[in-house]
């Protein structure tokens, strides 16, 4: 039985200079994970409106069921606005008003996550009272033995000292790079320092893992109570989008596979330098990062 890894809030396109691309980190979670040989699956919604059926179609295209994915009847399907900055890096304009704003967790929503191993989720899909609620419910209908992972994927002004604590505490898996620990630390009144910081999250929320990546400088992890570091891997990059996601996918299944902390950081770490160097969230993967996962 391959593990369950379910996206919990937005689906959308991002529009790149190259042209559209699937986006929103649960969707790009879920596609990693089931890449990686994991079953994956979203809970989202888009519009009826063409975006929304190329959605549902590039959704099935990649192999994710779509079954937990709402049509609005209202609402427009999600895009962003990707302008790329030096080195790669993205400036996204996320536009509001949209399907996955309306998110609510019906019954294909528990349905997706009354057996998942791990579900994923951030700060942005719940920008909305409603769809803060429904994942806050989907959440509580999680088994309590999943993890729980928020990467907190800080966009614009999308976020709160509110959401941020909710989400901490029903989370057991924390993940954040470089330029959100700090905005973490503002406003959660953290120590200064990366490791004062994390150790601070771990102590303070009932997190199996603090995450902290940051890009160049590889990453950092307390892991059940341990310290891990990895590097980072050099490579070409064509652009960020979607890396951290990918990070998160690999982490999330060597973790439950029970793999030491310092083969996970070293195996997700290949996965999201890959992505690093093609253009756009979801490529394909070559067989040799994802076959220490299949194994």
């Amino acid at each position: 039985m391959p593990l369950r890894c379910v996206g919990l809030g937005e689906v959308l396109w991002d529009l790149l200079p190259s042209g559209r691309q699937l986006g929103g980190a649960p969707a790009n979670f879920a596609y990693h994970a089931a890449a990686l040989g994991a079953e994956g699956r979203v809970v989202s919604r888009v519009g009826d409106d063409e975006p929304g059926r190329a959605l549902l179609a590039r959704l099935r295209e990649i192999r994710l069921p779509v079954d937990a994915v709402a049509v609005d009847p209202a609402a427009p399907t999600g895009t962003v606005s990707v302008a790329m900055e030096a080195g790669g890096h993205p400036r996204y304009t996320i536009h509001e008003g949209v399907a996955w704003d309306r998110l609510e967790a019906g019954p294909a929503g528990h349905a997706a996550v009354a057996t998942a191993d791990a579900v994923g989720f951030g700060s942005l899909a719940q920008r909305t009272p409603g769809a803060r609620a429904a994942i806050a419910a989907l959440l509580d209908a999680t088994p309590a033995a999943a993890l729980r992972i928020f990467d907190v994927n800080l966009r614009q002004h999308y976020h709160s000292p509110e959401i941020l604590r909710s989400s901490l505490a029903r989370a057991n898996v924390l993940k954040v790079n470089e330029t959100e620990l700090p905005v973490l630390g503002a406003q959660l009144g953290l120590p200064a320092g990366e490791r004062e910081a994390v150790a601070a999250l771990a102590a303070a929320h009932p997190l199996r893992a603090v995450i902290h990546t940051r890009g160049e400088r590889g990453c950092l992890a307390l892991v059940d109570g341990a310290w891990v570091e990895h590097p980072g891997e050099r490579v070409e990059v064509a652009d960020t989008v979607g890396a951290g996601d990918a990070f998160t996918a690999a982490f999330a299944l060597g973790l439950l596979r029970g793999w030491a902390p310092a083969t996970i950081l070293e195996r997700a770490t290949a996965v999201a330098a890959f992505v690093c160097t093609r253009r756009g969230a979801t490529p394909e993967l070559p067989p040799a990062l994802t076959a220490p996962f299949r194994d």
